[in-house]
């Protein structure tokens, strides 16, 4: 709204977006303020009386939204939601309400006032319901009607005869209360809702005994949720989120089981761990929520977790199963010589399962299938691994068995690798590819320096959403969705996963970076410890590739025979101890959808720390007008340099990783690398860099 006598209150699209424009600059350049503290509310307006005038005012609100919050990305976004609807029948506004609310947030709607009770998730809403909703809101009429409509069609009147006089909306009226217990012990589950779920028990204990209630209803419910996930129907946020309510349930029935004398029998028992040299958990803390939630005894016992560790834990739990996880490249040789260990101790018996991200179905049932003499079995997901232990408990309790299921290699016959041996005596010194005439850039200091304070905001505009939505948080567009509007949706949920971690003090971003004088030797890179270049500090030996161009990383600095200075600039970027602290606390506390989160947001805030300052290194070092113009070209390395990490096939040696510490000094921000942490550094959420200068250093492969 704005002081215009005649337009009043803003209607369109347009003067939403100039307000808001208007009320930006005064709140910031006049009063001096923050723009994170400002709420804009672009007003909605009801779409139900029938005016030509008000048919497209919801859609005009949807598109303000839109447009304030891609010139706004910092700010919040709020919506008295129920103008919407005013006008229309009880059971009619819940359903548009739900309906707008879907779509608002899709834009980048941050906050409504709202009576939660009235909104609807979109599976207890009739699909014929939630169509005629969306037709009323995008003023489906003339041309655009729906296929099938007569010309005469009117959305507003197909949307009010679907709620005739004296019928209210069953979804509305009826509660879970008002649903038969079982069922509605199996809704508490699938819809992830714990309210009143201490009075649905109540109600079920009256009937069933406490096991009977977890064994019959509630892992029903779980049944279904496992179901939806691999329909694609539902996302692992929302499973947690049942897992959580799972947990909760199990949790209140304890002590009626105590007091009844009853045990819950878990269906079977599994012993999870991180292979040893790998400090990565969360892949397997989600494999130990899906199956401890859905009646499993497991045994998760950490991570860097020796082969010896393992079988004396499975013997001890009598263990049907063991799990390993992993997620580098060498965890897998690891789980090679973890299953030719228990085949040796005579304890192939026991079937294992193998997960982890550099691990493949073929490499897993084909290739490691004829290394062990158990059962073996690869588990993409979570769910994967749970009907993999559900067919394990059918056997064991059948004993109908099929002894060809998990041991008959399996997958794709990939042709033969053919290994041809390199003399690297006849590999060239260098590659022709890495020129020497390229500028050496003189960086503004030798030596490091510690950098703390950074705006958790400036390193949030490096975020790579695609990492953060799907691979750390596994959101997936939704039918017919484009990659941008499947951003746009999940954008809101990332703006309140940085409110809360700024509110908790979770994230403590700090760098240690600095410059250093180098030359290369061959496959090495010296670094000297003063531009005098007589002494030598430590050296990196990387290999080179044996096929053409032949690039080897110490290619792109000029060598110790040249007689020229050159440079080289390292990084470490962490966000500090806390983050990992809560997250074990949420994952303690069964908190698993904000567990899941708050992780994801840690990961990737370090991956978009180290991007920033990078970028930092590239305007101090006096090449940065070379970047590309977008953000995305930057994930791309549209730039001058290179960024090596430690443990890709480039620089494969993790050990390096405490040679970089100790240049930079990186004790000093409480970081470690060592044996004891197996050459990765704690706490998780660091990473660190080599950066290059030159510009031919991009990422390569050498083998």
């Amino acid at each position: 709204i704005d002081e215009d006598p005649q337009a009043g209150m803003a209607k369109t699209a347009d003067r939403k977006l100039a307000i808001a424009e208007r009320i930006h600059g005064l709140f910031t350049r006049r009063w001096g303020l923050d723009e994170d503290d400002l709420f804009f509310d672009p007003l909605t307006f009801t779409i139900a009386t029938g005016n030509e005038e008000d048919r497209r005012l919801g859609l005009e609100t949807l598109e303000g939204i839109r447009r304030i919050a891609e010139r706004f990305p910092r700010c919040q976004i709020l919506l008295g939601l129920s103008n919407i609807s005013f006008g229309l029948k009880p059971a009619a506004r819940a359903v548009l309400n739900s309906v707008f609310l879907h779509e608002a947030r899709a834009r980048g709607l941050t906050a409504a006032i709202v009576h939660a009770s009235k909104i609807l998730p979109q599976n207890r809403i009739p699909r014929e319901q939630w169509d005629a909703a969306q037709w009323l809101i995008f003023d489906r009429r003339g041309a655009a009607r729906p296929e099938g409509m007569p010309e005469s069609f009117d959305p507003l009147l197909h949307f009010i005869g679907l709620f005739p006089d004296g019928a209210e909306s069953a979804e509305v009226r009826r509660t879970l209360a008002d649903l038969p217990v079982e069922e509605a012990l199996q809704r508490h589950i699938i819809d992830g809702e714990d309210k009143d779920l201490e009075g649905t028990l109540d109600r079920a204990l009256g009937a069933y005994g406490p096991l009977e209630i977890i064994n019959d209803h509630l892992l029903a419910g779980m049944k279904v949720v496992g179901e939806l996930f691999g329909e694609g129907k539902m996302q692992l946020p929302f499973v947690l989120q049942s897992a959580s309510v799972m947990k909760k349930a199990v949790a209140l029935l304890q002590p009626h089981m105590e007091k009844a004398g009853a045990t819950g029998k878990a269906k079977a028992r599994i012993v999870l761990a991180t292979v040893s040299g790998d400090v990565h958990d969360i892949g397997k803390n989600l494999v130990d929520i899906i199956l401890t939630n859905n009646g499993y005894e497991v045994h998760n016992i950490g991570i860097k977790v020796s082969i010896n560790e393992m079988i004396e834990k499975a013997l001890e739990t009598r263990a049907d199963a063991i799990g390993m996880s992993g997620l580098l490249v060498k965890s897998t040789l690891i789980m090679r010589d973890n299953l030719e260990e228990l085949n040796e101790r005579g304890l192939s018996h026991i079937p294992v399962l193998l997960g982890g991200a550099a691990l493949t179905r073929t490499y897993v049932e084909k290739d490691l299938r004829e290394v062990y003499d158990g059962r073996l079995f690869y588990g993409k997901d979570a769910f994967e691994g749970l009907r993999v232990m559900d067919r394990l408990g059918e056997i064991k309790r059948t004993g109908v068995d099929d002894p060809d299921y998990g041991r008959v290699p399996e997958g794709r016959q990939l042709p033969e690798r053919t290994v041809v041996e390199v003399d690297h005596a006849t590999l060239p010194a260098r590659s022709p590819e890495a020129e020497t005439d390229n500028p050496v850039f003189v960086p503004p200091f030798l030596g490091s320096k510690l950098v703390k304070g950074i705006a958790l905001d400036d390193i949030a505009a490096y975020i790579n959403e695609t990492a953060l939505f799907r691979n750390q948080w596994q959101y997936r567009p939704e039918k017919g969705e484009t990659d941008e509007d499947f951003k746009a949706r999940i954008r809101p949920e990332l703006r309140s996963e940085l409110a809360k971690a700024k509110a908790q003090d979770a994230l403590v971003p700090q760098v240690a970076y600095g410059y250093f004088p180098v030359n290369a030797e061959g496959h090495d890179l010296i670094v000297w410890k003063d531009d005098e270049r007589n002494a030598e500090w430590l050296r990196f030996s990387f290999p080179r590739q044996t096929k053409e161009p032949h690039l080897c990383i110490a290619d792109f600095f000029r060598s110790v025979d040249s007689g020229e200075k050159d440079y080289a600039a390292f990084h470490i970027v962490t966000m500090g101890h806390r983050v990992s602290d809560l997250c074990a606390e949420l994952f303690a506390a069964n908190k698993y959808q904000d567990y899941l989160h708050l992780h994801g947001i840690g990961v990737e805030m370090a991956e978009a720390l180290a991007e920033l300052w990078h970028r930092r290194i590239r305007e101090e070092w006096g090449f940065a007008d070379e970047d590309g113009p977008t953000l995305q070209g930057l994930f791309r390395q549209q730039y001058r340099s290179g960024r090596y990490s430690f443990g890709y096939p480039a620089c494969p040696d993790l050990e390096d990783n405490a040679k970089i510490s100790e240049l930079l000094g990186a004790e000093r921000l409480g970081i470690e690398c060592n044996e004891e942490t197996s050459w990765q550094y704690q706490p998780e959420q660091t990473t660190s860099a080599l950066i290059c200068h030159h510009p031919r250093a991009k990422y390569f492969v050498a083998r």
